[in-house]
């Protein structure tokens, strides 16, 4: 008898393999899945189970046009163990059993989440909710280890808050950022073979929850945690702009060693549609299938959900909808015709570089920083404006910064020093514009009055661990900082296990925190924060004391 490992394996290959062979005989009339499948990526939908069973159009357009499917609910924790131990897993397995007969794969969503959690589980103390949510995701992904159509899971979902630091939800409120760590860990027991991502929303273009979540899987994978994969949702609104350094941002989170994947799609506009909005959103879609076409490592690109008539995007934001591919009544759009043809049209090479910018004009010059801007570029290639890189021309080119906008704030510069300075654009495929015209400023000779201070609060205790956030760093000088320093003394016996937003080392019991880079630059009486966690002996309750700023 074959072992159930083999059996997956080489059903997984069967699966592959159907995806793939008519690729080579499509025409441009194939469904999206032809498409994807002949440029190595998947296309996926996210799927409600009630249109499932009761709608044709529904089902036949979910079969026909997509690789890969996600369940918009049925594998969340509120669907599958609405009360302690006991588990429901009818509408999870609609979602499989449809994806096993039209040879799809199936992307679970999601294992530890802050909302559509049970309240049984936001109540429990730290032991008894790390053992629940242990025994949730064995019960759960141990489920469909051997189905070789559950291929990969959401393990943790949209653990930071906008500013890039950790979510006070009530899974790290109860047992700090190490449960992120155990969930990842609790899967692989589960499944060896499932590809683990960590998901989130706002992260597509580099800010600082993007960067954040940079770090994180950095200092995941570097524990030796299994973070296969990060997810990036793309909820995008066309009034708000298109994240033009999504590929870059996709790139250099592949550069970890992971594997990268849009995973929640849509792209919403305040109603009534028209035609120029269903145009811009259509250059949308066709922009994040492209980018995801350009780096290697990323897999595919799933929508939340194909039609209009089931959207959350009505009931969540008011006024705004047509987000999806199809409308109401099944009618694929000009959207669906941009991911189409972009996932049709062969291999994308963007050798077009952006136009010059225009001329930087300086300003709030101070001792050791000054601000820029300058009239933007435009693109023309194909792979999105992405940003900016502001060089010194001195001697030999000296790079000061990056800017995904047409302005820019240097830090660290030298007082009474003269700078002259250009900027040139870049785009998604890395292509770089011509240099702009030089501007030449001088840095003041400084105010005088510079420090810092640091204090740290404990958030939570438990037997034998904490978690102190946040550690306030406060700029108490006059003048801008460019950077900080913070150390404290862990006490004996005492272990860091985890920190964010600060970059963290530790020498015996000292341990020193430096600014991030998305955290360093404080004007006078501005502060910033950062955070970790640490174990101790049982019984012990010292915290960590003598925090200094410099």
């Amino acid at each position: 008898m074959l072992s159930s490992s083999l059996v997956r394996v080489l059903t997984l290959v069967g699966t592959l393999l159907a995806f793939l062979l008519p690729a080579t005989s499509a025409d441009a009339s194939s469904p999206l899945r032809t498409h994807a499948s002949a440029r190595g990526k998947f296309i996926g939908a996210a799927l409600a189970t009630s249109p499932l069973s009761n709608e044709t159009s529904y089902r036949n357009i979910a079969a026909t046009e997509f690789s890969q499917v996600t369940a918009e609910n049925a594998m969340k924790w509120d669907a599958t163990e609405p009360s302690q131990g006991q588990f429901n897993f009818s509408g999870a397995d609609a979602i499989v059993n449809f994806a096993t007969q039209n040879n799809q794969q199936v992307h679970g969503h999601t294992l530890v989440w802050h909302n559509q959690t049970p309240g049984w589980v936001q109540g429990l103390s730290a032991t008894a909710m790390r053992s629940a949510m242990q025994n949730h995701i064995s019960q759960v992904v141990g489920r469909y280890a051997s189905n070789a159509t559950v291929v990969s899971w959401d393990v943790v979902n949209e653990v930071f808050d906008d500013n890039g630091n950790l979510r006070t939800s009530f899974w790290y409120n109860t047992l700090g950022q190490s449960y992120i760590a155990d969930a990842f860990r609790a899967a692989r027991a589960a499944d060896s073979n499932a590809r683990l991502c960590i998901n989130d929303y706002n992260v597509e273009g580099i800010n600082a929850k993007s960067t954040a979540m940079y770090n994180l899987v950095s200092s995941l994978r570097q524990q030796g945690v299994p973070v296969d994969c990060v997810g990036f949702q793309g909820h995008l609104a066309i009034q708000y702009g298109f994240p033009n350094d999504l590929q870059q941002n996709l790139q250099r989170f592949a550069d970890l060693g992971v594997q990268v994947r849009i995973t929640e799609l849509d792209v919403r506009m305040q109603m009534p549609r028209d035609a120029s909005k269903d145009a811009t959103q259509a250059t949308y879609y066709r922009n994040v299938v492209n980018a995801c076409l350009n780096v290697t490592a990323c897999a595919g690109v799933t929508i939340w959900g194909f039609t209009d008539k089931y959207s959350w995007v009505p009931d969540t934001f008011q006024g705004q909808g047509a987000a999806l591919i199809y409308d109401e009544n099944y009618q694929p759009k000009s959207s669906y015709n941009a991911v189409h043809d972009a996932l049709a049209g062969g291999t994308t090479t963007d050798t077009t570089p952006p136009t010059t910018p225009g001329t930087p004009v300086a300003g709030n010059v101070t001792s050791n920083s000054a601000g820029l801007t300058w009239t933007a570029s435009t693109d023309s290639g194909g792979s999105g404006l992405a940003g900016y890189n502001v060089y010194r021309e001195q001697g030999a080119t000296d790079p000061l910064g990056q800017s995904t906008t047409n302005s820019i704030t240097l830090t660290g510069l030298s007082p009474e020093t003269q700078y002259q300075v250009y900027v040139r654009a870049r785009d998604g495929a890395g292509n770089l514009s011509a240099n702009s015209p030089l501007v030449t400023f001088t840095t003041t000779a400084g105010q005088g009055g510079g420090g810092c201070t640091a204090a740290g609060t404990v958030q939570t205790q438990w037997n034998n661990g904490y978690v102190v956030q946040p550690v306030t760093v406060t700029n108490t000088g006059t003048s801008s900082m460019s950077g900080w320093t913070v150390t404290f003394t862990l006490p004996a016996g005492h272990t860091l296990t985890g920190s964010w937003n600060a970059s963290v080392s530790v020498s015996g019991q000292t341990v020193t925190a430096r600014n991030a880079g998305h955290n360093g630059t404080l004007a006078p009486n501005t502060g910033t924060t950062f955070g970790f966690q640490a174990s101790r002996p049982n019984g012990n309750t010292q915290t960590p004391s003598g925090y200094t700023c410099a």
